[in-house]
């Protein structure tokens, strides 16, 4: 086996545990911060997670502003509008309550915030210099992995098109994992989050810039999500089966961290982009799509994952059309829909969607070259 050249760093502290959320008065206190912006989005409003957050800080006089006026696949203008708010009540840091999308506003606030002008600015890597405003991520899914990860995904209306920033120094300086923030999630979020972390640990093993580490964090990552999200779907207050799930996606958001991801999340933006499709689903809807498309340029780690996410003995030798197989048999299970056209995307616009997917550097590191009229054709296919 030869092995591509590789570094890693783990740059933020991850606290793992039922009520870690507890301890954020001392994680802010620890780094001088008194006076913090609070992203999330009115369904956790709703759902009384952010009445947890702000008790706790009223509790200890910390003094915070809410934004919680974040929407799924986040804005430009959203993040203009938090920045905003940001600058002008003299902030000193970030704490960002949910999934993708509030983590994913947080971290393109905290580059306005240090270094001015429209998120549009910084689209790709490294495009600005220093640390950025400190973010404490507490995730309300077991999906994204954002609490972990360099990446923030914003979505230009304008023009239908999710950009990504990439630094590591948008890091989250801590990760507070509690499995009692994740407890009351509607099994379809659980289910479509869920594969969505699995979707990042699969693309991340099978990437063509996967290492020795990379796989380990992605396998640990499979393993965890393939034991629990069966049970995590049927009772979300498992206590176990919510751990297994959020410590499979933090391992999973470092896997990608490193390694990138595939065709599968290079098609999945535009999706949100164009049809405003949720993240999770779109990645769910393609996944065995591309899978089937991969299979081609598989060196045996298909079997490796068909390992980690079926259930019950399997007798047979393997061949890779089994790990699609039962990833659809799984998707199923889960109550995810089995096409794009179920989730409102049309025809007409499959050109545009595989135009700006090919945009994407993961199409790059896919294991299978890709063209333009590949990327179309597996559109049409997941249709």
């Amino acid at each position: 086996m030869t092995f591509n050249p590789f570094a890693f760093k783990v740059p933020g502290e991850v606290i793992f545990g039922a009520n870690s959320i507890s301890k954020l008065p001392e994680i802010l206190a620890s780094r001088g911060l008194s006076k913090v912006l609070l992203v999330s989005d009115r369904g956790l409003e709703a759902a009384g997670m952010v009445k947890k957050i702000t008790d706790i800080l009223d509790a200890n006089s910390i003094k915070y502003s809410l934004f919680l006026d974040v929407e799924a696949n986040p804005s430009c203008d959203t993040v203009d509008n938090g920045t905003t708010i940001y600058n002008s009540e003299g902030l000193d840091g970030i704490v960002c309550l949910g999934g993708g999308s509030p983590m994913d506003t947080a971290k393109a606030i905290a580059i306005l915030a240090t270094n001015g002008g429209k998120i549009q600015d910084y689209e790709g890597a490294n495009k600005f210099q220093g640390p950025t405003v400190p973010i404490i991520a507490i995730p309300t899914t077991a999906g994204t992995g954002s609490e972990v990860t360099p990446f923030a995904v914003i979505t230009d209306k304008k023009i239908n098109y999710k950009l990504t920033v990439f630094s590591y120094e948008i890091v989250p300086e801590v990760a507070l994992l509690d499995p009692e923030m994740i407890a009351t999630l509607p099994a379809l979020v659980a289910a479509s989050t869920g594969i969505d972390a699995l979707t990042h640990a699969v693309e991340a093993y099978l990437s063509r810039a996967a290492s020795p580490f990379s796989d380990g964090m992605a396998e640990q990552a499979m393993e965890l999500i393939g034991r629990n999200i069966r049970l995590f779907v049927a009772n979300r207050g498992d206590a176990d089966a919510a751990s297994g799930m959020l410590l499979g996606s933090m391992f999973a958001g470092i896997a990608f961290s490193w390694a990138r991801l595939g065709d599968c999340h290079a098609m999945a933006h535009p999706l949100g982009g164009f049809f405003g499709v949720p993240h999770g689903i779109a990645n769910a809807v393609l996944l065995p799509t591309v899978l089937e498309f991969n299979a081609l340029a598989d060196k045996g780690k298909y079997e490796k994952i068909y390992n980690y996410i079926k259930r019950g003995k399997n007798d047979n030798a393997f061949i890779p059309e089994m790990l699609t197989r039962d990833l659809k048999a799984l998707l199923e299970q889960l109550g995810i829909p089995k096409t794009l056209s179920e989730v409102g995307v049309k025809q007409e616009l499959i050109h545009e969607m595989a135009v700006d997917a090919m945009k994407s550097g993961n199409i790059m590191i896919n294991p299978r070259q890709t063209t333009l009229g590949d990327i179309e054709a597996l559109y049409q296919k997941a249709l």
